[in-house]
């Protein structure tokens, strides 16, 4: 049968799917619309690509850590709601996706999307059929990939919203993992002072200067209250900089050197962060529901 223009418009508008998906699933079922749908259906496409354009930033950080504790990764799985992101079906596919990322070490989570889980479909396929189940946009957004560089890899969770990862040399696990809690805790944004970005830092000279400026004091005091303020800024922004949140009489450095430990890098990951969220009416929301959109 001819697959003509204005039947591949009709299986858009009944799937909201993509048109090559709906050309695709009218050839392989000689034209055929119904069975083209449930086709679809099946795969999950349809309703993957018709909730692709909702913003996604609730869902999971999951960790998956080698049995021999040399590789480790973090991934992120997104949904629209924190209610989607509870269910068991989603809560199995964050842990297939890890569990995949593990075995593959993919170089991001486009790579990620094309390998393959333990039940046979490709992560992509997967995140299709889940989509269908669930009836809201999944992404997997990141993906990170932490060989041991040290002695230890120390990883935390705080509760399925935050992930760290700390290569540690020296110390202990047990010294990695606290360093790890703390990580998930004050947010650090490097190790050591001197790693701050350069721009971070004058961008908050700049911001310091202002205030001093307004203060009225002599150009000397104002000098005096920058440095100041810029050995501050970046102890809070630096891990070794930071009091260690199990002991905040002394700095996550004095812990770690006292140790004979130096901490060679880390990876954080928190849901959602950097996603602008779509703000609702919550009827407009009900109302949308409703229709099924």
């Amino acid at each position: 049968m001819a697959i003509t223009a204005s039947l591949v418009k009709e299986l858009r508008e009944r799937t909201g799917a993509g048109m090559m998906e709906c050309k695709k699933a009218l050839v392989e079922t000689d034209g055929d619309i119904d069975a083209a749908i449930e086709m679809m259906r099946k795969s999950g496409a349809a309703k993957a690509d018709k909730k692709a354009g909702r913003v996604a930033a609730e869902g999971k950080i999951e960790i998956g850590l080698s049995d021999d504790g040399a590789t480790a990764v973090l991934v992120e799985v997104n949904s629209e709601t924190d209610f989607a992101a509870k269910d068991d079906g989603f809560q199995a596919f964050v842990k297939a996706v890890t569990d995949a990322a593990l075995v593959n070490e993919p170089a991001d989570a486009e790579a990620l999307s094309s390998m393959t889980l333990a039940s046979g479909e490709t992560v992509e396929e997967g995140r299709k059929a889940l989509v269908s189940v669930i009836g809201e946009n999944i992404t997997v957004r990141r993906c990170t990939v932490v060989k041991r560089q040290g002695d230890h890899l120390g990883t935390y969770s705080h509760g399925v919203r935050i992930g760290v990862i700390v290569d540690l040399k020296g110390g202990s696990v047990e010294m990695a993992r606290d360093i790890a809690m703390h990580i998930a805790a004050s947010k650090p944004v490097c190790v050591k002072q001197d790693d701050v970005p350069a721009e971070l830092v004058e961008k908050e000279k700049v911001i310091f200067a202002a205030q001093a400026a307004e203060s009225g004091k002599p150009a000397e005091i104002i000098e005096k209250m920058m440095v100041g303020k810029v050995k501050k800024f970046l102890n809070e922004q630096s891990l070794y900089g930071q009091p260690f949140v199990k002991d905040p009489d002394q700095n996550v450095e004095k812990l770690v050197k006292a140790a004979d430990a130096d901490v060679l890098g880390f990876d954080r990951l928190e849901v959602g962060e950097g996603i602008e969220k779509k703000v609702e009416n919550f009827a407009d929301e009900v109302a949308a529901q409703m229709k099924g959109e």
